[in-house]
């Protein structure tokens, strides 16, 4: 089977292995014309591979308008197309045709660059709410973010279902307890659902802007807060993209430490989901003593790392804090004992009738579903999606540490929850293995900021599955664009789909076994 560089090498009759200045040189990038643009989305498309990303750039400060990206991958293979824009009247060809995900991706772009993907079927605004004054492009460098905007009127069109029997069910965007806020619209007959569709962005924070202010150094404190229940993974696609552009690498000591922290953060927010996916079947129990386990972790992390979540742990260079003298034991014991108490609990989750009734057959996406629409992570891998960055895209230490990854068919939320009990363990094993060969030596190394117009590039495979992250310097060695795209990115689609058929009262365990961030998402 040809590579897809080869490909893409055959479809521009060049034998180049990408343009210079992008990093790593792993990660080809390819500048094409608005017709290779497409044609090259069909070649890629026939090949089987998934588009993992699209955005786009303010390049006005290079003289050169502005660009479209697109970032494909398929099995250890991403690549990047690069299609140039006039700063007049910027158009591109729009991929929804080929690649389902491309619809939100090509949305947003519309919303926050003011660039218009011809062809595309459906520009309602996307993250950007209608209430924003028409012009307003938030990532575009006139935009002043400092400028209060003044609130216009403006209703967002849903798409309904029509027919007897038919009626609408709001629910959000406000929602009980502390979660976020997001808005679901169900049609429904009777309690059988018949569509759903989300409105997500009422946590936009403008963070992609805000990277465009602050040093190199300060970016990796914003990476980290993208979405606070994966911080360690987004300081770690961030730095790991920093130190491709400035070709930097780590001590060993810290690219282990770096490990042993993703790892942590994976078993804490599963501990979380099990409970969190039981108690909302009613089987509280195992919610408190799932959570029990979660908080004794955390407290652990503070005591050895000086947060609870590990945040700032990650920086360019290394990481912030060495393990004390006695942290590898500590570790080493507590798994020991979670270990033993986790699988009593699996014991309980997997026996119990009335749990398990509720969670087979619920919330199914299918394996066909999951490909066609390019879910990443825990989801994709109990919908029959070999997917995974540590394995795909291994940095080190995962190049010598593999990891051993389980994928389902069955697509449904006992699939998605057995995923995620099958990753504790596996995460465990990991950080037994990673612990007995830390290396020695320093946590962190000095660095300079990048060269101007540079690109970096970073996939980095947290919890909830594949975090992209991708930069861009600019004249003056400044952040020109940090783009980031979080698992939720693309696996919010999966949940619209995976509830049609089921009844109303199967939506929060639906949705919970999903676990999406709109926090990640909103950006």
């Amino acid at each position: 089977m040809k590579s897809l560089q080869a490909l893409l090498q055959e479809l521009l009759r060049t034998d180049e292995a990408g343009a210079p200045g992008s990093y790593p040189t792993s990660v080809p990038l390819y500048p094409v014309t608005d017709k290779q643009f497409k044609e090259a989305a069909r070649a890629l498309q026939l090949a089987g591979a998934r588009l993992a990303g699209e955005w786009a750039t303010d390049e006005t400060r290079y003289r050169r308008g502005f660009g479209v990206f697109a970032c494909y991958n398929r099995n250890a293979e991403y690549l990047l197309v690069k299609l140039q824009l006039h700063e007049e009247h910027p158009t591109f060809p729009s991929l929804t045709r080929k690649f389902p995900a491309a619809w939100r991706f090509e949305r947003q772009i519309h919303s926050f660059m003011g660039i218009v993907p011809a062809g595309h079927p459906d520009l309602r605004p996307w993250i950007k709410h209608e209430d924003w004054p028409q012009g307003a492009w938030p990532l575009r460098k006139t935009f002043d973010p400092a400028r209060p905007m003044p609130r216009v009127p403006g209703d967002y069109q849903w798409r309904r279902v029509e027919g007897d029997g038919v009626h609408e069910i709001p629910v959000g965007p406000v929602h009980a307890g502390i979660i976020e806020p997001g808005h679901f619209r169900f049609q429904v007959v009777g309690e059988d659902i018949l569509h759903l569709e989300e409105k997500l962005g009422y946590v936009h924070k403008g963070i992609e802007k805000r990277f465009e202010a602050l040093s190199w150094a300060e970016g990796a404190r914003l990476a980290g807060r993208i979405s606070g229940d994966s911080t360690v993974a987004h300081a770690l696609a961030y730095s790991q993209a920093v130190e491709s552009m400035t070709e930097c690498t780590p001590p060993d000591r810290a690219l282990w430490l770096r490990a042993v922290m993703l790892e942590r953060e994976r078993i804490a927010n599963h501990l979380g989901d099990l409970g969190a996916i039981a108690n909302d079947a009613a089987l509280s129990f195992l919610f408190y003593q799932f959570m029990a386990l979660r908080e004794q972790m955390l407290r652990t992390n503070h005591g050895l790392f000086g947060h609870r979540l590990l945040m700032d742990g990650i920086r360019p260079g290394g990481v912030a804090a060495d393990l004390p003298p006695d942290g590898a034991q500590r570790i080493l014991d507590e798994m020991n004992g979670l270990l033993d108490r986790f699988e009593g609990l699996v014991t309980i989750y997997d026996e119990n009738a009335s749990l398990d009734g509720r969670l087979r057959g619920t919330g199914i996406l299918t394996p066909e579903q999951a490909g066609e629409l390019g879910v990443v992570g825990l989801v994709a891998r109990a919908s029959g999606q070999r997917l995974d960055c540590r394995i795909q895209h291994p940095r080190p230490p995962y190049d010598r540490v593999v990891p051993e990854v389980v994928v389902l068919n069955t697509g449904d939320v006992h699939a998605r929850g057995w995923v995620r009990i099958e990753e504790v363990r596996e995460s465990v094993r990991l950080i037994r293995r990673l612990l007995a060969s830390l290396p020695s030596g320093e946590t962190a190394i000095p660095w300079t900021p990048p060269a101007p117009d540079r690109t970096g590039f970073s996939a980095v495979e947290g919890w909830r599955g594949e975090i992209l992250c991708w930069l861009q310097s600019g004249p003056e060695r400044e952040i020109n664009r940090c783009m980031v795209r979080d698992p939720s990115g693309v696996n919010w689609l999966g949940l619209e789909r995976a509830i049609l058929g089921n009844i109303v009262p199967e939506f929060p365990l639906c949705n919970k076994s999903f676990n999406q961030s709109y926090s990640g998402h909103d950006l």
